[in-house]
């Protein structure tokens, strides 16, 4: 029996999204990350590929991911689906609370983060550095 893959990376909604992700960094760091030549579609594979870290939350009170590239979503052992209904607070140690919202603030402020190192936990249990 073979296993339906999704190719979220080429739902029209991951594309838009991608595109933003990667226009609004461009736009505050002056980096483009990607050709911005390439078709948005190839953008958003190299984004969904990309060998670094690449996730995004939405602004509600309690932030839900709504973006993970396949870096992401393998180190935290998660899935797309299971990613992107998880409140972004229970990706991290619940006693690094403090410097989560710092990292919130300076996202909220600059747009961004980019120079972020900590200890992480996968959805079993083990704990990562990114």
């Amino acid at each position: 029996m073979q296993k339906n893959i999704i190719l979220y990376w080429l739902q029209p909604n991951v594309i838009q999204h991608s595109k933003r992700i990667l226009t609004t960094y461009e736009s505050i760091t002056g980096i483009s990350l990607f050709d911005t030549n390439l078709s948005d579609e190839y953008r958003s594979y190299l984004l969904y590929h990309a060998p670094y870290v690449v996730v995004s939350h939405d602004t509600q009170q309690d932030p839900i991911f709504n973006y993970a590239n396949l870096t992401a979503q393998q180190l935290w052992q998660l899935d797309w689906n299971q990613f992107t209904a998880l409140p972004s607070r229970l990706s991290a140690e619940v006693e690094r609370g403090k410097d989560r919202q710092h990292l919130l603030e300076e996202a909220a402020q600059k747009g961004y983060i980019d120079n972020y190192s900590g200890i992480r936990i996968s959805s079993k249990g083990v704990r990562f550095k990114i």
